[in-house]
């Protein structure tokens, strides 16, 4: 408060946002956050039609264009998606007003190919045509060994 009693708004945010947005597997374990923040979202993709039970696709990951037509045709992807953009939105609208710096966004399924990289590629797309003044970072942990 000013000494007029009016509210002081910040000229400018000291501090960006980074959301990081990993995928991961389930077999190795939910990621640490290493911001220190804990919190943040994990979300279960193991509710999505695996398309890695399907041989033309064990050796694809959720980048290519076959398994996001997969996903697209045989499962719930879309209305999976539209949700946690909801929810994400919701947190990073928060978290932006309160100055915070770090948000964890995780998506897991079982081998952390497929349906997890797919959903990270979708969030990250979304979060960075939204939302422009946030740093976005998409991580593939089972990708990146």
């Amino acid at each position: 408060m000013t000494e007029d009693n009016e509210l002081e708004i910040p000229s400018e945010k000291s501090n960006i946002l980074t959301v990081t947005v990993k995928s991961f597997s389930y077999r190795r374990g939910i990621p640490y956050d290493a911001s220190g923040n804990g919190g943040g979202f994990v979300f279960d993709c193991r509710v999505l039609n695996n398309p890695g039970r399907y041989d033309e696709y064990k050796n694809l990951t959720g980048k290519d264009k076959a398994v996001e037509d997969f996903l697209l045709n045989n499962s719930h992807v879309s209305a999976f998606m539209d949700l946690t953009e909801e929810l994400v939105a919701q947190s990073v609208h928060e978290y932006i007003q309160r100055n915070y710096t770090h948000l964890e966004v995780n998506f897991g399924c079982t081998g952390g190919q497929h349906r997890s990289v797919y959903c990270v590629e979708v969030m990250a797309m979304f979060l960075k045509e939204n939302f422009p003044q946030v740093n976005v970072e998409a991580k593939h942990l089972e990708l990146e060994k």
